[in-house]
């Protein structure tokens, strides 16, 4: 199954977890200030498939 469930993502590897981090610290910056109501999905569009 380990090998299969990359290919179930459409980017076909794994995430890592400074990639959610990365998000996480800037939804928290100012550089996210005019972002209201999103829903931001880090997953590789694995709810996609």
């Amino acid at each position: 199954m380990a090998a299969v469930f990359p290919s179930m993502v459409s980017l076909g590897r794994f995430g890592q977890s400074n990639e959610v981090a990365q998000t996480t610290l800037f939804l928290a910056s100012s550089e996210s200030s005019y972002i209201t109501g999103a829903e931001i999905s880090v997953d590789g569009r694995f709810a996609q498939v």
